[in-house]
């Protein structure tokens, strides 16, 4: 069942700023992942599915309702989390906690003490003198204290400390275990290859991929870095790959990715069923080091944002 739904939402501020045409969803009981860099257009999307803004086109819809006709209800069952932290002047964070329990309708005071506890988090202090770190902790503390249904969170960690960071993420794994359904949007690589089971990337506000994670996690598509024992040798292996480029689908073969020539490395790409191929082409090579490189989620981002490339600097 799908929990969040967003069918070609634009919302088109001019000059190449906005969203276009984005859509996906979001299932009941997972993290799914939001990922681009600050100013692709997550922020824009997530105040829609908030209900802050209307659609100029498309929908945008929680529990099956529309979001900004309906946000005083959905609201109820989401929590939020802004990717910039604007707390009130003139308030304590223990006053803030109760503004913000009132609104929420809750006063579980055995959860509120569990998150304070967990994120280390005193809030006596003025909202104004916090720490950008406090001020995140704060957000965060508000945002699960009520226990939703739904958890919308931009930019979660932005503040924290990386053992906060680990706090966090380790908090979010335990949410989805009690069936929580869970937006996080970051920039973060290693936050969503580590919580989410389906990633979305956006790029320039549209949609460029909408993938499983487990799809980067078991790619049968590999860079090996191989180094040769003379300049001559890398030369003359390289002279007979054909150079990669980053829209080519599949593999067949090899394909030169990048060359080294100061430490004598070639890096090629090979699909799992061809690497004895590639075995068979360093037969009669002098090898010095042979090595796989791991596929991250930030190569795949990556094939989005780079500008092409013509890899191998000596030919």
């Amino acid at each position: 069942m799908d929990i969040i739904e967003i069918d070609n939402l634009t919302q088109d501020y001019g000059h190449g700023r906005g969203v276009f045409d984005v859509s996906f969803s979001v299932r009941e009981g997972e993290i799914f992942g939001f990922l681009g860099p600050n100013g692709a257009g997550k922020s824009t999307t997530i105040r829609h599915i908030m209900g802050f803004s209307k659609p100029q086109k498309g929908s945008v819809r929680v529990f099956g309702k529309d979001t900004f006709k309906n946000y005083y209800k959905i609201l109820k069952n989401v929590g939020y989390l802004p990717g910039e932290i604007a707390l009130p002047e003139g308030l304590t964070g223990w006053e803030f906690i109760h503004m913000m329990g009132e609104l929420r309708h809750t006063k579980d005071v055995e959860r509120l003490n569990m998150l304070l506890d967990r994120f280390e988090l005193n809030p006596a202090g003025e909202t104004k003198r916090m720490s950008l770190g406090d001020k995140r902790k704060l957000a965060i503390v508000t945002a699960f204290m009520a226990d939703p249904e739904v958890l919308v969170l931009d930019e979660p960690t932005s503040g924290l400390d990386p053992v906060m960071q680990q706090t966090f993420v380790d908090f979010v794994k335990e949410e989805k275990k009690r069936g929580k359904t869970i937006l996080l949007s970051s920039h973060m690589f290693n936050e969503v290859e580590s919580t989410c089971g389906r990633i979305a990337i956006i790029k320039d506000g549209r949609i460029v991929s909408n993938f499983e994670a487990n799809d980067i996690k078991h790619n049968q598509n590999k860079s090996y870095e191989i180094t040769f024992g003379s300049l001559d040798e890398l030369t003359k292996f390289c002279q007979g790959i054909p150079k990669f480029r980053k829209n080519l689908k599949v593999y067949k073969n090899i394909y030169l990715q990048e060359t080294r020539p100061d430490n004598m490395t070639a890096v090629v790409a090979v699909n799992d069923k061809d690497v004895d191929k590639l075995v068979a082409k360093l037969s009669g090579y002098t090898i010095r080091d042979f090595h796989q490189d791991k596929y991250t989620l930030e190569d795949y981002f990556m094939h989005f944002y780079k500008e092409d490339k013509d890899f191998g600097g000596v030919f």
